[in-house]
């Protein structure tokens, strides 16, 4: 791994005492993109983070295409970074850029999302558990409809680790209850605007949702533009229809205040917090660390104080 870059005697003194960082490091972020609103907080995040750790942080925006997220990773190997921290836009396809990143002596992080690769190419994910955000949603459904609900489901994008993942915690909840049943699933990317035409697809193919009890969105994007659909229709969304999503982000509190939702599952998008401290460990003294450092979820509806 390359050597970090310390600094002279009276700085890391003076440094130490003030609590800051003894060291200058420099890390390569490749992100995702930046669909919904959940994502750019997290990005913001990360780099504001960075800042007050005297971090160095290289950001690389991957558009929502994984070919460019492989590039961004080699182009931060060749640069010869101390750390690459990676949000993946799918599961699939990292074995070989991770290898190369080992071969190369620069330990790998994964943030927010998951890789099907070898566990021993990279240090640590540092995640939310997105199968127990999925579980919280079906978990409340199920109490919320008493067990007896006709469920259309806005699925993020294709081959990613949330939709995978989300959509299988809340199916096994929803199994449990034989008249729970998903009746329509689209993906709608994550997106507000996909979220708004996977919806108006499923107004119209259900004759203005009869017989729907639920709408479960994968995120609040999704399930803000399904919100616009609904109401555009002449429908009653978080009345007429039980609403929960993922994310919580504050234009999901507002519909949520307002009665145009029910619930949503919080991922939090300041998680520079829990990322930097187990990333800086590992540099500083190279201590096995466990693969998954799991980020707390927690179910807001509202009801919720605040929220």
């Amino acid at each position: 791994m390359h050597l970090l870059k310390w600094l002279g005697g009276a700085a890391v003194g003076a440094l130490m005492f003030a609590g800051s960082p003894t060291w200058a490091v420099t890390i390569g972020f490749s992100q995702v993109g930046d669909e919904g609103d959940w994502r750019p907080a997290f990005s913001k995040d990360m780099q504001e983070e960075a800042k007050k750790e005297g971090i160095d942080l290289k950001f690389a925006d991957a558009q929502g295409k994984e070919e460019e997220q492989l590039k961004a990773v080699r182009a931060f190997i060749a640069q010869k970074v101390d750390a690459i921290v990676i949000a993946p836009v799918v599961v699939t396809g990292w074995g070989q850029v991770l290898e190369e990143a080992k071969k190369a002596g620069i330990p790998v992080f994964l943030a927010d999302r998951d890789v099907d690769a070898d566990k021993s190419l990279f240090v640590a994910r540092i995640s939310a558990d997105f199968n127990l955000e999925g579980r919280l949603a079906g978990a409340w459904l199920a109490q919320a409809s008493k067990g007896n609900c006709n469920i259309v489901e806005l699925q993020g994008t294709v081959g990613s680790a949330p939709a995978i993942e989300r959509k299988k915690g809340f199916e096994a909840v929803i199994s449990n209850f034989p008249n729970m049943k998903i009746v329509k699933t689209q993906s709608g990317d994550f997106t507000t605007d996909g979220g708004k035409k996977v919806m108006e697809a499923f107004i119209k193919s259900t004759d203005n949702l009869k017989g729907i009890c639920g709408v479960f969105a994968h995120n609040d994007n999704m399930q803000l533009g399904a919100i616009q659909a609904m109401k555009e229709a002449g429908l009653k969304p978080g009345k007429d229809f039980l609403l929960v999503s993922v994310d919580y982000v504050p234009a999901m509190k507002e519909a949520l205040a307002a009665g145009d939702a029910n619930a949503s599952v919080e991922l939090r998008s300041a998680i520079g917090k829990y990322i930097y401290p187990v990333m800086t460990e590992y540099l500083k003294d190279h201590k096995e660390l466990p693969k998954w450092v799991v980020i707390p979820s927690d179910l807001h509806t509202a009801a919720t104080p605040g929220g």
